[in-house]
């Protein structure tokens, strides 16, 4: 679980990442386009209608979309679709926190408790096969769930569901 400092430093950062990726812009993009690296202090904008279009395109051949973000800015933004897709394992991140809000369909998490035998797939990254004392819950649409990091999780999807994500992470430093 987060130390309370990090806590406190993911609530504060939380607003404006989320406040970043729909904030007004400079650059916006087509219903079909990707989205393209967007020199530093500038905006994007994703309207309604680009929004649809590439959710549309998500339900057609379900994946992720990547919004936003690199691994040098402080946040990504994705929009997922899946459908009868199921986690093995429980995941958790040192450096990342999760902000998931579901724009249709619904999705079940699993979350918190002890990670068991849990092994590293990269700095920071964790993979565990099961928690002990994991919490349930069902998402559904216009339901938001934020996953401090440390926080143990995982999703599974028996039908279809469509989400956006924030990731807020640190960003490495020069």
């Amino acid at each position: 679980m987060a130390k309370n400092q990090t806590r406190r430093d993911f609530f504060l950062t939380a607003p404006l990442a989320a406040a970043a990726t729909l904030s007004l812009s400079e650059t916006i993009l087509a219903p079909s386009a990707e989205a393209q690296t967007v020199p530093a202090g500038q905006f994007q904008l994703f309207t309604a209608a680009n929004l649809a279009g590439i959710i549309r395109g998500l339900q057609a051949t379900p994946g992720n979309n990547q919004l936003s973000g690199s691994k040098t800015t402080p946040f990504t933004a994705v929009i997922t679709v899946e459908t009868n897709k199921s986690a093995k394992e429980f995941e958790y991140h040192e450096h990342r926190d999760h902000i998931f809000q579901i724009i249709d369909g619904s999705t079940n998490y699993e979350l918190g408790g002890t990670p068991q035998t849990p092994r590293s797939t990269g700095p920071g990254e964790w993979l565990a096969p099961a928690t002990d004392g994991a919490r349930s819950l069902t998402l559904n649409k216009g339901d938001m769930l934020i996953i401090p990091r440390g926080m143990p999780h995982k999703r599974s999807t028996p039908g279809t569901v469509t989400l956006s994500l924030i990731s807020i992470q640190d960003v490495p430093r020069a």
